[in-house]
């Protein structure tokens, strides 16, 4: 599969379908989709207008010891947003159940194995990191900025309406978030919930067109990863900030998160460990 991904399709992948979980290692479980034909649909050029990654973790990881002893842990990799290629999520967790009886001698061994497989489907370097769960979380954190829920708006639009964005004379270089962020995925329609995080320079942005906005995304259906590009690309093309990063924060379904990040500063940025309420 991994060798002719030109004609890997949609349709071809383990979301919304009945599937056999296996628990030992198989990494061809993994399903790569490729970026472009969203990312076309959107409107994103090559070279790339941003910069960013995809943080997943992964809170449902077991293997067994060399003794046969279950060993669990917290995963976090890191995808690059210049990769051609994103993983399909339901075959991520098919394949980090596939690790549940197979025996591994150490943390190390595993998390190379992870990496070695996660950066073959994606043809780009991911990096992995995994600890015990008395490394985990120890606090939940706030989001950057200012919360915009507290706003009075009414609403009747839930499907992108990107009029919404509007910009005032002001010029600002401003963090605000907001916790209503809802889609739905592309395949099987099941909602996702998340917080998105805004740091900007530039013409201030509406805070009540921003909100607005954001609920009209309410019925969309489209993948993490593509929602943020869109949500990046939307604001860049309405309210032609100078800088821009946008951070989605999605709540876990079936043991994963994804929190995909999109900049267009040459900045680097690492994941934070603390949770939000709602992860």
């Amino acid at each position: 599969m991994q060798n002719n991904k030109t004609n890997v399709i949609l349709s071809h992948s383990p979301l919304g379908k009945k599937s056999t979980y296996i628990n030992t290692y198989t990494p061809s479980l993994l399903f790569p989709l490729p970026r472009k034909k969203k990312r076309d649909e959107i409107g994103i050029s090559d070279p790339l207008p941003f910069e960013g990654f995809d943080f997943w973790t992964g809170f449902e990881i077991s293997w067994l010891n060399l003794k046969g002893k279950p060993i669990v842990a917290i995963g976090k990799f890191r995808i690059p947003a210049h990769s051609k290629y994103l993983i399909e999520s339901k075959s991520f967790k098919l394949y980090l159940n596939s690790f549940n009886h197979s025996q591994f001698e150490s943390f190390d061994e595993v998390k190379e194995m992870m990496k070695k497989d996660v950066s073959n489907a994606l043809e780009s370097s991911a990096d992995v990191c995994l600890y015990s769960l008395d490394q985990g979380p120890k606090t939940i954190t706030e989001p950057k900025g200012f919360c915009l829920d507290h706003l009075d708006i009414e609403c009747n639009q839930y499907l992108p309406e990107v009029s919404y964005l509007k910009t005032e004379k002001e010029w600002m270089i401003e963090s605000f978030h907001t916790n209503l962020l809802k889609s739905n995925c592309l395949v099987t329609g099941q909602p996702d919930w998340g917080t998105i995080e805004i740091n900007y320079e530039g013409r201030k942005i509406s805070h009540s067109g921003f909100l607005k906005y954001i609920v009209s995304l309410r019925n969309h259906n489209e993948f993490h990863e593509q929602c943020v590009e869109r949500i990046f690309m939307d604001i860049m093309n309405q309210c032609k900030p100078k800088n821009l990063s946008v951070y989605a924060r999605y709540t876990r379904r079936g043991g994963l998160d994804i929190n995909p990040f999109r900049t267009n500063l040459n900045i680097e940025f690492q994941n934070i460990q603390d949770r939000f309420v709602r992860q």
